[in-house]
């Protein structure tokens, strides 16, 4: 077997990326990395350029938090703790501090030898497997190895991967088509590929082998999931179709795909990890089902013929409370829209009208409920649609072109949503502040922010919507995150996702974004989305420069309420 490529290789091709702005050469500078490599080599630089330690969906990351990659830091350079403070300071980026301390290492190691694309997998899987007693020591061990034996320049990208930050501008459709170009495979090819293995790296992986063209969707491997695209009234949905179209609430739950073969039944969250375990009823719903299948669709807090709220089902996920009690509190049902897989046979290419004849016969006799669904075609059809849906408690309206194929990973315009608010925006917390009053403390206060490229841009501060017990929580986590304390603001690891709603946009010098939310409030934390699913600087501007629409479209419908 060929010996490992040296990681150097990779990591100067990623330094040429981050200083380009060229899309094109972006991905002929990956491309020339990837050619040659054996599979494993081109499975771990893929991953890598993506940013990730480990396959996606996977429960078992690195875990390596900022503490920790700062003692070791510390501890192999000599830097001082204020050093290292006023090095972070002057860069705002863990990978740029770890570039420039390891310039002067106090340790070296006995024998030098070439860190290898290999030796890096090797290191992050010992960082993924260690758990338990002990578990703490024994990474900052690894890692310390790891970062003695790095060059500088290796050392910024591997704290890039520990800490989700590699901000290279190398983004998933950039890296796929330099995958294909890799390989030799068709536009076409590398998109199905991809979407049908989820993970970047082991796309790379098969096209290295030879054998993209083989892929197939199989049970107990999630595709990614397909999109709505929102819109801010009836009127533009109906304008938008111009004919007789599928309407369906917009359920308040979580997104989820069930695969069964045989009597095995899985679970899978949009961010592709399995989550079985937390959804008990749907196992029970679908094991004695017939046939061989995949299904898209929303685990909803449901008893009584109603919805529940939320929030009931947020202390299932997140365990805030023993799982048994929360479970009871927040029965889940699972409404089902969409069938990708059935009998080995894929129906993503089926018209939507035909796929929900065979999702029907799926469903049938289980304790689970497909969607209901109603014809919509004018304004007013589809406006009655949605206020049925918010009386009934749910969250707004999604609408379908009966036509419409099912595409893995993309918002297509045949799916189109409505929701109450003027609109809600998906964003990652990067700083908070600690409370006054009776929320002297905690930390209440968050300043969120957008994708912009592979920048994250500020667009606004929240400090309503949250309970008492999430605010607490909230505080904890965002201790353990900190990257740097002022005291009473902290700026945090961008790691945790929440939906904000708002009343409106402006411009704003106080944001680097150029926008502020108006009213922001936190509608609920995504604990199944990470920084990548956030929304981006460009919705932001249609949203303001639409919402004069929106607001004379709501203020009308208010004026005309009973």
């Amino acid at each position: 077997m060929k010996r490992s490529v040296p990681f150097i290789r990779l990591a100067e091709a990623l330094e040429k990326v981050r200083a380009t702005s060229s899309k094109n050469e972006k991905v002929a500078l990956v491309a020339e990395v990837l050619k040659g490599l054996q599979p494993r080599d081109a499975e771990v630089a893929a991953r890598i350029v993506s940013g990730r330690s480990s396959e996606r969906g996977s429960r078992d990351e690195a875990q390596v938090g900022y503490s920790t990659l700062l003692d070791v830091l510390r501890g192999v350079t000599g830097a001082s703790e204020s050093d290292v403070s006023k090095v972070y300071l002057r860069h705002g980026d863990l990978g740029e501090v770890a570039e420039e301390l390891l310039g002067e290492k106090k340790e070296q190691t006995l024998f030098s030898e070439e860190l290898t694309l290999a030796a890096v997998d090797d290191a992050f899987a010992r960082l993924r497997s260690t758990k338990g007693k002990g578990s703490s020591a024994a990474k900052r061990g690894i890692l310390k190895s790891l970062l003695l034996a790095a060059t500088p320049l290796e050392g910024k990208y591997i704290v890039k991967v520990l800490t989700g930050e590699m901000r290279t501008g190398m983004v998933s459709g950039l890296l796929e088509e330099a995958i294909a170009d890799a390989y030799g495979l068709s536009e076409e090819a590398a998109a199905r590929g991809h979407m049908l293995l989820g993970d970047m790296g082991t796309f790379a992986r098969v096209a290295a082998s030879g054998k993209a063209a083989e892929v197939q969707m199989v049970p107990f491997r999630p595709v990614n999931f397909m999109l709505a695209e929102p819109f801010a009234t009836a009127a533009e949905i109906a304008e938008h179709f111009g004919r007789q179209v599928y309407a369906e609430y917009k359920y308040d739950g979580i997104r989820a795909q069930v695969h069964r073969s045989g009597r095995v039944v899985k679970v899978f969250s949009r961010r592709l990890e399995e989550i079985t375990s937390t959804f008990p009823e749907i196992v029970a719903a679908f094991e004695d089902a017939k046939g061989e299948f995949i299904l898209d669709g929303e685990a909803v807090p449901f008893a009584g013929g109603r919805p529940l709220p939320f929030q009931l089902l947020q202390r299932r996920l997140r365990r805030m409370e023993g799982f048994e009690e929360a479970a009871k509190n927040a029965p889940v049902t699972y409404f089902a829209f969409d069938v990708l897989l059935l009998d080995g046979r894929e129906t993503v290419g089926l018209p939507l009208s035909e796929r929900r004849e065979l999702l029907r016969s799926i469903v049938a006799g289980t304790e689970a409920k497909t969607a209901e669904t109603f014809d919509v075609k004018t304004e007013e059809e589809v406006q009655a649609a949605f206020r049925r849906s918010r009386d009934l408690g749910y969250e707004g309206l999604v609408v379908k072109d009966p036509e419409s194929l099912y595409g893995m990973g993309k918002r297509g315009s045949g799916w189109v949503k409505l929701k109450e608010e003027l609109d809600t925006l998906d964003v990652v917390i990067v700083a908070a502040e600690y409370g006054h009053g009776k929320r002297a403390g905690v930390i209440s206060d968050y300043t969120f922010a957008v994708r912009d490229g592979d920048e994250l841009k500020t667009v606004g501060k929240a400090y309503s919507g949250l309970t008492d017990t999430e605010i607490g929580e909230m505080t904890r986590r965002l201790k353990e995150i900190t990257v740097a304390d002022h005291g009473y603001r902290r700026e945090v690891k961008p790691e945790i996702v929440v939906e904000v709603a708002f009343d409106s946009i402006q411009r704003s010098e106080r944001h680097d974004g150029g926008y502020a939310l108006r009213f922001p409030r936190i509608k609920r934390i995504r604990t199944d989305k990470g920084p990548a699913d956030i929304d981006d600087l460009v919705k932001v501007e249609k949203i303001f420069d639409g919402q004069k629409l929106k607001l004379d479209a709501r203020r009308a419908q208010d004026s005309s309420a009973p």
